[in-house]
């Protein structure tokens, strides 16, 4: 018993020790969105997902064209906090229409390298943020220095 008390105090110590309080970068977050467009907690950072939009809204073209803008949004996300498209390890997708699903991986495949695409789930979705077509967050690896 003495044993496993002094393991998991040990634990304990180490967690409390490595633990950070979360970082919210705003990035200049359009108004009326109420949330950050990533957050760092420990060696993760967290995307919100992005959707294929502009200053002047979703951009015209249908999925790939939207596809296209939310995958460089999340790399301006990515750059804002000092990271790349090789950093993401997880991304969920959320599209109109799942039968456009191939159009959509048309356009993803081409931001990563070869043998290095992250984990992924994908799912058909009723009624995305702002009428699109596409919405893509992702989780990125970033360890600590």
């Amino acid at each position: 018993m003495k044993q496993l008390i002094v393991i998991l105090s040990l634990l304990a110590a180490a967690g409390a020790a490595t633990a950070a309080p979360a970082e919210y970068y705003n990035l200049g977050n359009p108004p009326g969105r109420p949330f950050s467009p990533a957050v760092r907690a420990g060696d993760f950072v967290y995307l919100a997902g992005q959707l294929g939009t502009d200053d002047k809204g979703l951009v015209p073209g249908g999925i790939e064209a939207q596809s296209r803008k939310a995958m460089d949004n999340i790399g301006a996300v990515l750059r804002g906090v000092g990271l790349g498209m090789d950093d993401i390890i997880k991304c969920t997708v959320f599209i109109a229409d799942i039968n456009k699903w191939g159009d959509f991986n048309k356009v993803y495949v081409s931001y990563f390298k070869p043998g290095h695409l992250p984990a992924r789930s994908a799912l058909g979705a009723n009624g995305l943020a702002l009428g699109g077509e596409v919405e893509v967050e992702c989780i990125a690896y970033a360890p600590q220095k």
